[in-house]
C-alpha cells in the first residue's frame, strides 16, 4: 500500500463546510479575520526575497505560487490579484470546486487540481513559493507530508508555514476556546495532539533541505477584533523557510 498524506477524517469535515468557504460570518470566519495578516506576511517576505517593490499593483508579477491544501482559495485569490502565477491543490473535491466556481465569477485565472502534495511531487513541477498554511495539522503523515512540501519548492524558492503549537495554552484557547466556548470552529475541527511545536517544525525543515527565515507568533486582538504578529509563539504562529542550493 502507497504511503498517503491524506486523513480521511480530515476530508470529511472539510467537506461538510466547503459551502460557507467564502462566507465571513461561516465556520471558516476565523480564516477571514486573520487572512490579512498572513497575506500582509507572506507578500512582504515574497517582495523582499524576489526584490519587488511592495507597494506596486503587481508586486508578484512572474512568481509561481503553490497553495498545499488551498481550500476554497482565500489566499489563491488576492495572491494571484497581486500577479502570480497560482496553483491550488486540495484533496477534497468539493474544496476545488467551490474555489474553482469562485475565481471564475471573479474573473481571475486560477490552476487549480485535486491532488495531494505527494502525487503532485511525481510531475517534477517546481516553485518559486510553496504554502503549507493550517494544514499540517490535519495531514495523516507529517513526515512524508513535509518532504513532499520541500520537494516542491525551487531551489532558493521559498516555503511559508502557518499552525498551532502544541502547548496547554494553544488546548485552552485554540481547543477549548475556540471550539467549545466561542464556537468559533465546530468541534472537533482541531485535534491537539497533532499541533507541532515549532521547534519540530523545524526539524522537519532542516531534515527536508529548507533553511528557517524567520517564526512569529499570531496573536487575536479582542479589543480590535483583529490578528497582529506578535513574539508568542504559544498558540498560532507562522514563518518561512528557504531551499538550500545542492
Amino acid at each position: 500500500m502507497n504511503a498517503s498524506t491524506i486523513n480521511p477524517e480530515e476530508v470529511a469535515k472539510f467537506e461538510a463546510m466547503a459551502a460557507e468557504w467564502w462566507s465571513p460570518n461561516g465556520k471558516f470566519k476565523p480564516l477571514h479575520k486573520f487572512n490579512p495578516t498572513r497575506l500582509d506576511y507572506i507578500i512582504t517576505h515574497i517582495c523582499a526575497q524576489f526584490n519587488r517593490l511592495r507597494s506596486a499593483p503587481d508586486c508578484l508579477k512572474g512568481v509561481n505560487i503553490l497553495d498545499i491544501g488551498c481550500g476554497g482559495g482565500l489566499l489563491c485569490e488576492p495572491l494571484t490579484r497581486l500577479g502570480a502565477s497560482v496553483t491550488g491543490i486540495d484533496v477534497t473535491e468539493v474544496n476545488i470546486k467551490v474555489a474553482s466556481l469562485h475565481a471564475e465569477q471573479e474573473g481571475l485565472n486560477i490552476d487549480y487540481k485535486v491532488i495531494s502534495s505527494e502525487e503532485l511531487v511525481k510531475t517534477k513541477t517546481t516553485f518559486d513559493v510553496v504554502l503549507n498554511m493550517e494544514v499540517v495539522e490535519h495531514v495523516g503523515d507529517v513526515e512524508l507530508f513535509m518532504k513532499s512540501c520541500g520537494q516542491l519548492v525551487k531551489p532558493g524558492g521559498l516555503m511559508f508555514y502557518a499552525t498551532l503549537n502544541r502547548t496547554a495554552k494553544s488546548y485552552l484557547l485554540a481547543i477549548l476556546g475556540a471550539e467549545y466556548i466561542l464556537r468559533w470552529l465546530p468541534t472537533g475541527t482541531h485535534d491537539w495532539h497533532k499541533f507541532l511545536t515549532p521547534q519540530e517544525l523545524t526539524d522537519y525543515l532542516t531534515l527536508n533541505g529548507m533553511h528557517n527565515i524567520d517564526t512569529a507568533g499570531m496573536s487575536f486582538m479582542p479589543l480590535t477584533g483583529k490578528w497582529n504578529l506578535s513574539k508568542d509563539l504559544g498558540v498560532n504562529y507562522i514563518g518561512l523557510a528557504q531551499k538550500q542550493y545542492d
